[in-house]
């Protein structure tokens, strides 16, 4: 075992001695002729890393629920954030931004500022891209320079023009005072000799990565951003002499990389000029008095709507205004993307309780749903299901209700409700008082909600809507995938019996549509369409009398395009078809489900029933020890004599 651990190690040495390179000013100009890149500015540096795991053009076609959802937009996914789920549109913000600054746009002299509620990720994203740097290979810098500049800021702006004549690249920027008193004093001008060396960004060696937390505003000081003047120095050395400098505050080290600000708008709006001169003038000034320092850095910072809405609203801050970037982080309102959310959270926690079907889904639906602007085109559950991409039914009919429109009323949905970290306490909460099952639930999990809902100083009618949510919306919600579930667990072969309904009620629609007579697939014989059969299915979804021939031309017609495209054609192709075959299998089983569920003695056909039920149910991913707690809720709610 530990000639395993030596051999690791030693890899590790290895591969870090091949990555380390060092040598002469000369000698880095040889290898920026041969390529330009690595002496690419911050924002360059950073688009160049988002992009370099790849971008993936989404076929929308492939997926109708998208196709919903975006229309003709063009979609791209970005490997670098793909574990940022529901994040789409900050996604593509936050790239097309560091795109334009990395062309040298006014972006460039820009602040990215990242505003959004508690818990929707404004700090994991910057996270993300300060984690990024430091998987980046290492940047070349002039060796113990206190910011790492840029070895080419020492040639001589006379000599500029031909240098990037030469090199095929612009030279921007100087020397700080530190290094350019060592150029002159120890190499006596002859920049040529100057030691170039290679450094890897590092977040905990302030290397590259410079960060401000936020500032007492009784007690402000501009040292944590441009450094200070060592007292201890000035009696070796006068006042104006550039080694008594300490280069060491966050926009010193936040050189050639990136300066993140926390709750930014916390400080006061003179804490707030050091960072603006950085971003538009590319300059911070010297402690002391040692001029203006030029500093090629992104800064990204963050802070919640309330303290930006505080800020935005004083017309003194207009000059800092004007040089933000604005990109919000709004709460996920999409339903598959929140459950994303909560498995990812999981699968890296040390959470080890077994998680019922749609427990996670019940939770994300009340996260959403708190997050929702009411609309008068629907209710907020039918929304909630609309901005999944899913079809909606009502009548026998799919509602027709414009996405991009229901987003366009309401432009600030998502900039509150309930996060990400209140749905993981009621999975802690729910699991906490659960310990002895070791196993969440949709119920246990809706009471832990109601509970902190009750406990939380939310506003009376605040609490009053969401506990409305849970108690009702939820509640009837649950019941109706609960009773499918257990339908599914009762009918032997659901898939095989629901295509099967399918296939005949094609088969019978299509003759009356075409006025004509069906061959039976079994017997060959043919028969006249079965106006019966159809009705009782048809009526399932409230079609009845003369909107059954309607139906039944829109299901041929709709079908029929489908398979003239390639498609396959399943019981769930056409929406109110595929909801009528799954409420006449729940009708048909419905009766006893209710006997077998209900009952306290079971003769001996309705114990194997019933266990043959359970069986299925845990095939199903039902964990043993919550099944007869469901069953009991399902019996109690479902089925009322």
């Amino acid at each position: 075992m530990a000639e395993d651990f030596a051999k690791l190690i030693k890899q590790d040495r290895e591969t870090r001695k091949k990555t380390f390179w060092k040598g002469t000013m000369l000698e880095y100009l040889e290898l920026v002729r041969e390529n330009p890149d690595i002496a690419a500015l911050a924002h360059k540096r950073i688009f160049d890393m988002l992009m370099s795991q790849g971008v993936v053009d989404v076929n929308l076609e492939d997926d109708p629920k998208l196709q919903r959802l975006y229309k003709k937009e063009k979609l791209k996914e970005y490997t670098f954030f793909k574990d940022f789920y529901g994040m789409h549109q900050t996604v593509s913000e936050i790239v097309r931004y560091f795109h334009s600054a990395s062309l040298k746009g006014e972006e460039s002299r820009q602040v990215l500022f990242l505003v959004g509620p508690v818990g929707s990720g404004k700090s994991s994203l910057v996270e993300s891209i300060k984690r990024g740097l430091e998987t980046l290979p290492p940047f070349y810098a002039i060796e113990d320079d206190p910011m790492y500049g840029e070895p080419l800021h020492l040639i001589p702006r006379h000599l500029r023009k031909e240098f990037s004549k030469m090199l095929g690249i612009e030279i921007e920027g100087d020397l700080n005072p530190v290094t350019r008193h060592r150029l002159k004093e120890e190499y006596q001008g002859r920049w040529e000799e100057m030691p170039v060396r290679t450094y890897e960004y590092s977040v905990r060696a302030r290397r590259g990565v410079g960060v401000v937390p936020p500032v007492d505003p009784n007690n402000q000081d501009t040292s944590v951003l441009v450094g200070s003047e060592d007292i201890s120095k000035l009696d070796l050395y006068s006042e104006g002499d550039p080694r008594v400098l300490d280069l060491s505050g966050a926009l010193n080290v936040g050189n050639r990389g990136v300066v993140e600000f926390i709750e930014v708008f916390k400080n006061e709006t003179e804490y707030l000029h050091a960072m603006i001169t950085a971003t538009q003038e590319k300059h911070i000034p010297a402690p002391g008095r040692h001029g203006m320092i030029y500093v090629d850095t992104c800064i990204l910072s963050h802070s919640n709507e309330a303290e930006w809405k505080r800020f935005k609203s004083d017309h003194t801050n207009e000059a800092v205004l004007d040089r933000i970037v604005t990109v919000k982080v709004p709460y996920n309102m999409r339903l598959s993307e929140e459950v994303k959310i909560y498995k990812k959270i999981i699968r890296k926690s040390r959470f080890t309780a077994d998680i019922a079907p749609h427990t996670l889904e019940i939770a994300s639906m009340f996260a959403i749903l708190s997050r929702m602007q009411a609309t008068n085109k629907c209710d907020l559950m039918t929304k909630l299901k609309l901005y999944n991409g899913e079809e909606v039914v009502e009548k026998g009919k799919t509602k027709k209700i414009d996405v991009v429109e229901l987003r366009e009323e309401a432009k600030d949905e998502g900039m509150t409700g309930i996060s990400t970290r209140f749905i993981m306490k009621a999975l802690d909460n729910a699991l906490s008082d659960n310990i002895s099952e070791n196993c969440i639930h949709p119920l246990n999990v809706r009471e832990a909600l109601v509970q902190m809902v009750k406990a939380a100083d939310f506003a009376e009618d605040v609490r009053k809507q969401y506990l409305e949510f849970l108690q009702d919306t939820l509640h009837k919600e649950y019941l109706e995938i609960l009773e499918k579930e257990i339908t599914k667990a009762f009918v032997y072969s659901y898939q095989e019996q629901a295509e099967s309904l399918f296939q005949n009620y094609l088969d019978h629609a299509e003759a009356y549509v075409n006025k004509k007579r069906m061959k039976d697939r079994n017997t060959g014989e043919e028969l006249e369409p079965d106006e019966a059969f159809m009705k009782s299915i048809e009526e399932q979804i409230a079609i009845i009398g003369t909107a059954s021939d309607g139906f039944r031309q829109e299901v041929i017609a709709y079908l029929w395009s489908v398979s003239r495209n390639g498609e396959n054609i399943t019981y769930e192709s056409y929406e109110p078809l595929k909801e009528a075959i799954e409420k006449k299998l729940m009708a048909s089983v419905r009766d006893v489900s209710r006997i077998i569920t209900k009952s306290r003695t079971r003769d001996q056909d309705q114990s194997e029933k019933y266990n043959r039920m359970v069986e299925q149910l845990i095939k199903n991913g039902y964990p043993a020890s919550c099944i007869d707690t469901i069953l009991k809720y399902a019996a109690n709610n479902l089925w009322k004599d």
